[in-house]
């Protein structure tokens, strides 16, 4: 008989996979969508719609809410994580979806060199270790040839070093800001990015897409408030590394949606990826929210 604290991370767990789940489907829409609209455009709907959905909170806490001291850091943060998506959308045309995916999740590998180089935080040997095992990993998957890299590849790795630096700014600002004002600096600073491209790539949707840009735009809800609920109920070690679960989850749609299957040099790489970052997990001193 299970007791309360297994049933809560049992239910954790669930909440981890689901979003990876969730990620994995978004990615795999804004890929079909691609075909027939510029993923300029994909990330424009992504963040005004994301932005959308903020005003209820601003309307009920007043203007008051978003006042801040740490403008830099947000607008630094914000621009961060706006990079990350475009590159990543711009990457799914052009490489398959896993590829993507395992160069995206590849992110927590740099948070390291982004705490060390940028906020000049001490970083714990075991991290730089599982780097260098998940570099390795990111080598293989972009497995570069006579004629050089795949645009698209290299695409994908600016996605999850700009994630890095997302990831590591966020920390940052959470400790005096709250989620909701992160959030509304983060999508509104991105639409106001994502503008000037998206005006050059603007076209008429047609009523078949909307669902595919209504997905693309409302997960990126749905993941942050799973994940974040996730990580109240189990601890950091348990669900950090279920994201990893989007790799699979990825190739398996490559498989459904495009008749791809990941090579043998992808296959290894996502080994390496994969293995760091629970290698990183692992090896890390146990922080005070893991139970």
């Amino acid at each position: 008989m299970p007791t309360a604290y297994q049933k809560q991370v049992q239910a954790g767990i669930v909440l981890a996979l689901v979003t990876s789940l969730i990620a994995s489907t978004a990615a795999a829409a804004a890929k079909v969508l691609s075909e027939d609209y510029s993923p300029w455009l994909v990330v424009w709907v992504q963040y005004g719609l994301c932005w959308l959905l903020m005003l209820p909170w601003l309307l009920r806490q007043g203007p008051g809410a978003v006042r801040t001291p740490r403008a830099g850091l947000h607008i630094s943060r914000s621009l961060a994580g706006w990079l990350g998506f475009t590159c990543y959308y711009l990457a799914l045309p052009e490489i398959p979806l896993v590829d993507a995916s395992l160069l995206r999740s590849a992110a927590p590998l740099w948070v390291p060199a982004v705490v060390w180089l940028w906020l000049r935080q001490q970083v714990p040997a075991s991290r730089w270790w599982a780097l260098l095992v998940g570099f390795a990993g990111v080598c293989l998957v972009l497995n570069p040839q006579v004629h050089g890299l795949n645009p698209g590849h290299l695409l994908g790795l600016g996605a999850g070093v700009a994630l890095a630096v997302s990831m590591a700014t966020t920390r940052s600002l959470s400790t005096t800001e709250p989620a909701a004002r992160v959030l509304f600096y983060y999508f509104g600073i991105s639409f106001l990015a994502s503008t000037p491209m998206a005006l050059l790539h603007l076209e008429p949707i047609g009523l078949a897409a909307w669902p595919g840009f209504l997905w693309v735009g409302l997960s990126i809800f749905l993941t942050m408030v799973l994940y974040t609920r996730a990580y109240t109920l189990a601890p950091t070690s348990v669900i950090a590394p279920l994201s990893y679960v989007a790799v699979p989850a990825a190739a398996g749609l490559d498989w459904l949606l495009w008749k791809q299957l990941p090579d043998l040099m992808t296959l290894a790489g996502s080994v390496l990826v994969i293995s760091s970052g629970v290698l990183a997990l692992t090896l890390s001193p146990r922080s005070h929210s893991d139970h």
